[in-house]
């Protein structure tokens, strides 16, 4: 990747309500919710940190003051806050609000609450060595659904030889599940009027374009939905560090 190509910029979506995680969100935004120690949206900070990602965005709504709390005492990246507490804008309309912070070159998007167990690499790394901006407007991170842990849907993608993603068929399954992570071009966003959006629409406009893209995550991934889910995430991990003590 050439230097001026290089994707320095994050934006981490912390507004949502967490509302399958309650009770426990009934008192603490879910990306302050601790898995291993840490506060999911620390999990996703220090991931990016550790892959060169020097700002990040961070937008809030509910019980946006104890995030804005939790994010003064984190070293790197650089945050700064994208402000949602006047509206429920969904994660596209979340990211739109939020360009004029990110600026106008490709930027990482990371749910706060997306996890795994790295399989040896930097799965953030990976995906941005993996961009190709001349042919991609989104690169999506994928987990197969036969490597992660609390997840029983039936997957959202198909996985092309190319790199190229269709959506799964609507009565049947596919092998791969979006992980929460990926790369936009902010232009995608140009002549969208709404203010709250899914980030499904701007995949959409992509792969309708041919431009939309994937790369498989090496390791487990943890669906960290509900409080059963997290559970079941602790265990694994606690199980993994007795493995190999």
């Amino acid at each position: 990747m050439a230097r001026e190509d290089k994707i320095n910029t994050a934006m981490v979506l912390a507004a949502g309500f967490g509302t399958r995680m309650r009770p426990i969100t009934d008192t603490i935004p879910k990306p302050l919710v601790r898995l291993d120690g840490r506060a999911l949206i620390d999990h996703a900070l220090d991931r990016l940190a550790e892959a060169g990602i020097t700002r990040s965005v961070v937008n809030v709504h509910y019980l946006a003051d104890l995030i804005e709390t939790h994010l003064q005492g984190r070293p790197t990246p650089e945050i700064v806050v994208s402000d949602e507490r006047d509206a429920v804008l969904e994660t596209g309309g979340g990211v739109a609000r939020a360009l004029p912070l990110l600026g106008p070159h490709p930027f990482i998007v990371h749910n706060s609450d997306s996890v795994w167990k790295d399989g040896g690499r930097s799965n953030v790394a990976a995906l941005t060595a993996a961009w190709e901006p001349h042919r991609m407007d989104v690169l999506l991170l994928l987990a197969r659904r036969d490597r992660s842990l609390g997840y029983d849907g039936r997957g959202d993608y198909t996985l092309g030889e190319d790199g190229r993603l269709a959506r799964r068929p609507s009565e049947g399954e596919a092998a791969h599940v979006y992980a929460g992570v990926s790369i936009l071009n902010p232009a995608l966003f140009d002549g969208i009027a709404d203010r709250a959006f899914s980030l499904n629409r701007i995949f959409d406009k992509a792969m309708a374009q041919g431009r939309l893209f994937g790369v498989e995550l090496n390791g487990t991934w943890m669906h960290v939905g509900t409080p059963e889910a997290l559970a079941d995430a602790e265990r694994f991990l606690n199980e993994g560090r007795r493995r190999t003590a």
